[in-house]
């Protein structure tokens, strides 16, 4: 039978995109089918590998802080995200996140991948 579930946010990840994670809601916590919800914070100085989510849509929200992420085929964009902006990566969309300033930087990121780390590929693009 199908429930509601509570998960408390009491235990952390490193992903593969070489950021810590405190571990949400995804199917091995929470049996959930199509999404998966983690928070992240990212200390001043911390960056992610360049990846891309193949088949799934990824959905941030910006709780604390600032951070930048480049991204594009090439990473050649690059946005500055501040407390309260939201942020959209299409599935297979080249991104990297990181935090150039001198404070934490945290938020809520939700994917269409319950499973959160399957479909993570990592890439090596030159200067990323």
């Amino acid at each position: 039978m199908k429930t509601c579930r509570i998960v408390r946010a009491s235990t952390t990840f490193r992903g593969k995109q070489g950021l810590d994670y405190f571990a949400g809601i995804s199917a091995e916590s929470a049996g959930s089918q199509a999404i998966c919800m983690h928070r992240l914070v990212m200390p001043p100085g911390a960056s992610a590998k360049a990846h891309y989510h193949e088949r799934h849509e990824t959905a941030i929200y910006m709780l604390h802080g600032a951070a930048e992420f480049r991204h594009g085929p090439k990473l050649e964009h690059c946005n500055r995200v501040e407390q309260g902006d939201y942020i959209y990566i299409p599935a297979g969309v080249p991104h990297m996140p990181y935090n150039p300033f001198d404070t934490e930087a945290i938020a809520i990121v939700a994917r269409t991948d319950p499973n959160e780390q399957e479909s993570v590929v990592l890439l090596e693009i030159e200067n990323a």
